[in-house]
């Protein structure tokens, strides 16, 4: 616990600086604070209440600060937007609804807990006891609570000169040195483990004790930390300053609220929802390519079907004349021979074309490259012949097995495969080849063109999301970065060459076992 007798010292030369709250919740323990502020004037300490946030119009403390002409609204952001906003007392006791507060406040902008209540009845009831300014250390010690302990959050009290005057016991079991070396010792030999004051030695990190000594104001940063064991975590730090009656900063106050939960869980939704994300544009791309491979599988199906045709007529006619001999039953044999064997393509086309549109959950598991490459090239051959395009491959002998989505791949390799086909659209020669790397831990797969190439300009920004060098309405902009974001997703690399008028080469790799 803080040695109140510092803290004391500290506050009993501060002016009556004004704190401007607003309050999220407008329940009645909102209706409490109002009627509070409303009929006992604090003479040490000048609270305002400046907003009341609630999506309930009815509620009792909203209605009531509607009444007294305090601003109101069912925004957050209209409620940070508050000018001079020194703290939001969060009342609604809902996580979510904190970690917005957290998200959305302004720099220097304090966020409070429901229970700083119980701290607010604790300064009433000492007000009202306050009958000599000799009892004025008692108040001071509750707004030291109010500002220093409003939570268990970790607190210093640091002086201009940067010398850490006093730590409270969450700082104290949190930090990596003991509390003999942490007192008296500079904040950012403790802090950071540095030589001089973080504006000095590491001047891109932000110090918030800094900018409060320069502005006079409150200030804000999140900063990582090493706590004790080594653990890395991430810190909201927030500065108020304590001022004499000439204006002079005394004493600067520091409030670290650990977020590393909070980060840990933002960027876990967030990674979900960018797989999600991903997941939907690779199906989306999907009826797109579907769309590309009906189109020339049309030509490919009307071969057959023309064949069949061809038979059944010739084989219809020989019946008419009568009754078929051995010779015509000879030429049946052989007819429906190639029939079946037309039938057959037929129906690897259209169960190619079925497996490729069905939608399906993402799922991580063994994969052999080289047969997913295969089953891109089964489909796009047909297309590649009629754009009078020669195909060269130089797939591993031996499986390149890798851990990923076999959908994911396959689209990956589908975009890339017509990149390189719309490259050339007189015709060309299209190389793919893939094998392990000399260490064999990193598959490579290598397609090149001989197509038209890609302007060094445009170069950085093919794998930009809608960055499309087509016409209008020839592509979305999507396909390379689909395939980015796919490779990356793998624990893969991509990189491009081209020269244009000579052909494109896309480089990938993907970690194997």
């Amino acid at each position: 616990m803080l040695k109140q007798n510092k803290i004391n010292n500290a506050f009993s030369n501060a002016e009556k600086m004004p704190l401007n709250l607003a309050i999220v919740g407008g329940g009645r323990t909102c209706k409490f604070f109002l009627e509070l502020l409303e009929d006992n004037g604090f003479p040490f300490l000048d609270i305002r209440l400046v907003g009341v946030c609630d999506i309930d119009p009815e509620a009792v403390g909203f209605k009531l600060a509607k009444e007294m002409g305090i601003y109101t609204t069912d925004n957050l952001t209209d409620l940070l937007a508050i000018k001079d906003l020194n703290f939001v007392i969060e009342l609604t006791m809902s996580k979510e609804i904190l970690l917005e507060l957290l998200r959305l406040r302004p720099q220097g902008v304090g966020v409070l807990e429901h229970n700083v209540s119980k701290l607010l009845r604790h300064l009433f009831d000492m007000d009202q006891k306050l009958k000599s300014t000799e009892q004025q250390a008692e108040v001071d010690k509750v707004i030291s609570d109010f500002l220093l302990q409003h939570t268990n959050e970790r607190v210093l009290l640091i002086r201009p000169d940067f010398v850490i005057v006093d730590a409270n016991e969450s700082y104290l079991d949190a930090a990596p040195k003991s509390g003999n070396e942490v007192i008296g010792a500079h904040c950012y030999e403790v802090s950071h483990g540095l030589k001089s004051p973080c504006h000095i030695s590491q001047p891109n990190l932000g110090c918030p004790l800094m900018e409060t000594l320069q502005t006079g104001k409150s200030a804000q940063s999140i900063h990582e930390h090493i706590i004790k064991g080594g653990e890395v975590t991430y810190c909201d730090m927030v500065t108020y300053p304590v001022k004499d009656l000439g204006g002079e900063i005394k004493m600067v106050i520091e409030v670290w609220r650990d977020i590393t939960e909070e980060v840990s869980t933002k960027l876990e939704r967030r990674s979900a929802a960018l797989k999600n994300d991903l997941n939907k544009l690779i199906q989306e791309d999907r009826m797109i390519s579907l769309g590309k491979l009906v189109a020339t599988s049309v030509h490919e199906i009307n071969n057959p079907i023309q064949g069949l045709l061809t038979f059944s007529h010739l084989m219809q006619g020989i019946l008419k004349e009568g009754e078929p001999g051995p010779d015509d039953l000879k030429k049946f044999q052989g007819f429906l021979s190639i029939m079946s064997e037309e039938l057959e393509r037929c129906g690897d086309i259209v169960s190619g074309l079925l497996s490729f549109s069905r939608e399906s959950v993402t799922e991580f598991k063994d994969v052999d490259i080289n047969e997913i490459l295969e089953q891109v090239l089964r489909l796009t051959q047909h297309r590649m012949e009629l754009q009078n395009i020669g195909l060269n491959t130089g797939l591993s002998p031996v499986p390149l097995i890798t851990r990923g989505d076999i959908n994911q791949l396959q689209q990956c390799f589908l975009n890339l495969i017509f990149n390189a086909i719309e490259a050339m659209p007189e015709g060309g020669q299209l190389n793919l080849d893939a094998h392990p790397d000399t260490s064999r831990e990193d598959a490579l797969i290598t397609i090149q063109d001989t197509g038209l190439g890609i302007a060094k300009k445009n170069l950085d920004h093919i794998f930009d999301p809608f960055f499309t060098t087509k016409e209008t309405g020839e592509g979305t902009g999507l396909g390379l970065s689909i395939v980015y974001g796919v490779v990356k997703a793998h624990g893969g690399n991509i990189k491009v060459d081209s020269q244009v008028g000579k052909g494109t080469i896309f480089s990938l790799s993907f970690p194997i076992q």
